[in-house]
């Protein structure tokens, strides 16, 4: 199996490479997306291997085709980049990893919730310059408070549990609840209106589909507590960004701690310290105080990349001997 791997950085080449040991693929790497204007170097391969910021669009789709490529392996659990209807008609298959480490992300996220609602970053930066002032840094206990969590797959159930520790009270919204989950953890399922109302943390961890986009948007923010924070290590366009700065600049929320962002492709992964940003929205985010924002890392702990590297090239194997394939998306 040849494969062309896109959007690769130095941890994923460093985890590939090992866990490749066990296979002998051929894998190129390379650092540039999987966009229209790249497709056509994947001529000749098997299979590509894409992330999150990968564009496989109808279009992509149509150029893999004609390069003989037929499959798709996702090193993510998301796949709302990928057009699966364009990718059937094509006869090209399409496997992800579902759960390569739900705990990393879970816990980033519990990380970000403490770092916020203690002001972590802020007493961080005093202290490196000698400034031992505790003054605006005022914090509140978790203890006592209700935490929402928007999906109750098994990163939802994670942070539930984390939350749970805190004491904090744990209300969830699923369309399709985990009633013996529920009663096990002493979860209680609420409506979707509800857990924006009661929520003191509302995280979210829901797929991206056309039912979920913007769920956090204008009215639901305006449902919430003033004083209420969002936690977002889902999909960036779970929230409506427009509305967020809104919410954010009139109190609506009391602030938000996001791995995610509704347009990261151009800007994450990717140095800009020295450029100029053209996301007015993103740059906006990034001068309140009570937000936190990091670059989409919480999958990123060594465990998470051995298992994503050893399910990729499982997936792969198994395309290549015929075999069933177990995490394919349909």
């Amino acid at each position: 199996m040849r494969i062309a791997f896109f959007d690769t950085h130095s941890y994923d080449k460093a985890s590939f490479t090992k866990a490749n040991e066990a296979f002998g693929y051929e894998i190129d790497f390379r650092d540039y997306k999987l966009t229209e204007n790249t497709a056509l170097t994947a001529h000749d391969y098997d299979a590509v291997c894409v992330f999150v910021n990968d564009v496989v669009n109808a279009e992509v789709i149509s150029i893999l085709t004609e390069c003989g490529v037929k499959l798709i392996a996702l090193r993510c659990a998301g796949f709302n980049n990928v057009d699966l209807e364009a990718a059937k008609v094509a006869g090209i298959k399409v496997v992800r990893v579902p759960a390569y480490s739900p705990y990393a992300v879970a816990e980033h996220g519990a990380a970000l919730l403490l770092s916020l609602t203690r002001h972590i970053p802020q007493a961080y930066l005093r202290t490196k310059t000698a400034n031992f002032n505790i003054e605006g840094l005022t914090g509140r206990d978790l203890h006592g408070l209700t935490a929402g969590i928007l999906g109750t797959g098994k990163i939802g159930q994670i942070m539930a549990g984390i939350l749970k520790g805190f004491g904090m009270k744990i209300i969830a919204y699923d369309p399709y609840p985990n009633e013996k989950w529920a009663v096990e953890t002493g979860a209680t399922y609420v409506s979707k209106e509800e857990i924006f109302r009661q929520s003191d943390v509302l995280s979210l961890h829901c797929p991206l589909t056309e039912e979920t986009k913007h769920i956090v948007n204008h009215d639901t923010m305006k449902m919430m507590k003033h004083d209420a924070v969002i936690i977002n290590t889902g999909r960036g366009a779970l929230i409506d960004s427009k509305a967020l700065v809104h919410a954010l600049k009139h109190g609506h929320i009391g602030g938000i701690g996001m791995d995610v962002y509704e347009e990261e492709s151009k800007y994450f992964f990717s140095d800009w310290s020295t450029d100029i940003m053209t996301d007015d929205v993103l740059a906006r985010l990034l001068t309140f105080p009570n937000v936190i924002i990091t670059g989409h890392q919480a999958f990123l702990t060594t465990n998470a990349l051995k298992n994503l590297a050893d399910t990729t090239l499982e997936n792969i194997r198994a395309f290549a001997a015929g075999e069933e394939l177990v995490n394919e998306v349909r």
